[in-house]
């Protein structure tokens, strides 16, 4: 790491700061501290969609899977890509014509009180978590670019993204997360095409690796990978197409802007897959020893990526994607606390303990609340970090199946199968997490073993594939059955519950129309002459980098990522000036 490298990070955490500030004047009331007062235009809502589904993880934990096992870990983001299209096509507008602040005041909608309830007290604690591992994830990654303590990672980042999400509320979420893909995506394509020349060329890459980690024969000759790949499918899908993450689309204009949204974050999935994991793939051939390369890891294949940018990145580039890995996990944390402070806010603190708050002091409560939830978040990824024996990768993804997909089953469902009773909410909860014990105690892969008469044992990533894709169906077989079942019941409902599900299914068949409903001024202009001149400066500064001392190949990516960013810049501004006067700020 150059003086360079440490300018530049120095720069992006003083620029996400700034950005906060800037925003923190758009906030007026509850509404814009939690869901940006419903008026975020589709291109910011989709970069944020975008870089909230995944953090320093993928660089990370997923890596290492692309490093060992080679092409398989594409299916997760494929399929995230398939879940954004889904969004676009039916979900997406539906979400934003759900016509509430929190995704959880649709849950009381949608399933009556006591469901709301259930599902606040699971998700707050279980996203905590999930923020943990994202945060847990970062601290792998600086540890391994920095040989810093990862405890010491987790404390300034998580602080930062506290910082971040206190100060500007969702509006500063957005924003931040948007001018974070313009930075993450062009230095990840300038690591893609420097590891592809590095190990010789696509073509000798392809040649090299064809039957390792580009062999396609895996999923006909490894015990178990089909089936994974197709559960990760049906398990990316119900994660991107349930209620609670709805908030994703909470903030825009109208069902419009959901739809242009989603399509903008599959797209950029799409063009993930590539960019993030052929690097650590083309690791496998300059770095066949990551154990002596980074002999302080727990999990060596997790530094892979860093491994591969190390060797050919030049001077001042690394301080890019580190800053980038950083809005990877800035952007879903950030995001996290600021929707989980709404729903404890909105969900329990004012219907439960204080019905007749004032606007002012929920205010004020969903900043404390952001701050606890901050600190939260520090001490789980902390203890995630003394943790022994468990990668990564594994631990994310079992955490996600067993844990999570029993609460979000019945959120899918809960939006096609509308004429079930207010229980089949938490009961299909309860019966998912019966069904995920039995599963990963029962059925693991010693049975599946014995069951399909595997005669040559099993590897890790085997284990790995059979456990989760199990998890997957029998969760989904079960808890649908089961909400299904419920529909029996629906005749003896309350009628006032049945007037609550009339009004859910009412309002997410009507189209929003922004001007009747919100009956507040458009921000359109505002918004993209801020980003844009938000994006103008930093653009400036990395494309300077150009100027420090290294091949012709070195500038030209400087140029190239500084470049995107003030293209952008640009266009936004140029858009606002045609229909409006120029904004001071």
């Amino acid at each position: 790491m150059s003086p360079y490298d440490y300018a530049i990070i120095t720069f992006y955490f003083v620029f996400m700061m700034v950005i906060s500030w800037v925003f923190r004047r758009f906030i007026t009331n509850v509404s814009d501290y939690f869901r940006s007062g419903g008026q975020v235009l589709w291109w910011m809502a989709g970069g944020s969609a975008f870089m909230v589904s995944f953090s320093a993880w993928t660089f990370t934990g997923a890596a290492s899977r692309a490093y060992g096992d080679g092409w398989p870990i594409m299916i997760i983001y494929l399929a995230n890509a398939v879940g954004f299209f889904f969004n676009a096509a039916w979900f997406g507008p539906k979400m934003r014509q759900m016509r509430v602040i929190t995704s959880m005041q649709a849950v009381r909608q949608r399933f009556g009180p006591a469901s709301e309830q259930t599902f606040t007290w699971i998700t707050l604690p279980l996203q905590m978590l999930t923020a943990g591992i994202w945060l847990y994830g970062l601290g792998v990654f600086i540890s391994a670019a920095f040989n810093i303590d990862v405890g010491t990672t987790i404390l300034v980042t998580g602080v930062s993204v506290l910082l971040i999400s206190l100060i500007g509320g969702s509006w500063a979420v957005v924003a931040s997360d948007f001018i974070q893909v313009l930075i993450l995506m062009p230095v990840t394509i300038v690591a893609t095409f420097l590891a592809i020349a590095h190990v010789g060329g696509w073509s000798t890459m392809v040649e090299k690796l064809s039957t390792t980690t580009l062999n396609l024969d895996k999923a006909f000759t490894d015990d178990f990978l089909l089936f994974w790949c197709v559960a990760i499918f049906f398990k990316q899908f119900l994660s991107t197409n349930n209620i609670n993450d709805g908030s994703r689309y909470l903030c825009v204009k109208d069902s419009g802007h959901a739809r242009k949204a989603a399509l903008l974050a599959g797209c950029l999935f799409i063009g993930g897959i590539f960019i993030w994991f052929l690097p650590p793939m083309a690791a496998t051939l300059s770095h066949p020893d990551l154990a002596a390369t980074f002999p302080t890891l727990k999990e060596p294949a997790e530094g892979a990526f860093f491994a591969m940018a190390k060797a050919t990145f030049p001077v001042g580039m690394i301080g890019l994607l580190v800053s980038g890995i950083f809005a990877a996990t800035m952007s879903s944390m950030d995001a996290g606390l600021n929707k989980n402070a709404g729903v404890f806010i909105k969900n329990f603190y004012q219907p439960i303990l204080r019905p007749k708050a004032s606007d002012g002091e929920l205010l004020k409560a969903g900043k404390l609340t952001t701050i606890v939830l901050g600190l939260t978040v520090i001490g789980i990824a902390t203890f995630y970090s003394q943790l022994k024996n468990l990668t990564l990768f594994e631990l994310m993804v079992k955490f996600q199946i067993l844990v999570s997909l029993p609460y979000v089953v019945p959120l899918v469902l809960g939006f096609i199968i509308q004429r079930t009773p207010g229980w089949a909410g938490w009961s299909t909860v309860i019966v998912g997490f019966i069904v995920s014990f039995l599963t990963d105690r029962y059925l693991n892969i010693a049975w599946a073993a014995q069951f399909f008469g595997v005669k040559d044992g099993t590897t890790n990533w085997e284990r790995q594939n059979w456990e989760q894709g199990i998890g997957v169906f029998t969760i989904l077989g079960v808890c649908t059955a089961w909400f299904l079942f419920t529909k029996i019941f629906y005749r003896h409902e309350s009628v006032a519950q049945k007037a609550q599900i009339d009004i859910f299914c009412r309002n997410i068949a009507t189209p929003v129309d922004y001007a009747k409903e919100e009956g507040a001024a458009s921000t359109d202009d505002k918004q993209s002459w801020l980003i844009g001149w938000l994006c103008l400066p930093y653009g400036a500064v990395v494309a300077l980098m150009a100027l420090i001392p290294n091949a012709l190949s070195g500038r030209l990516a400087f140029v190239f990522c500084g470049g995107v960013v003030i293209l952008v810049g640009w266009l936004l501004v140029k858009k606002a000036r045609q229909t409006a006067p120029p904004i001071t700020t």
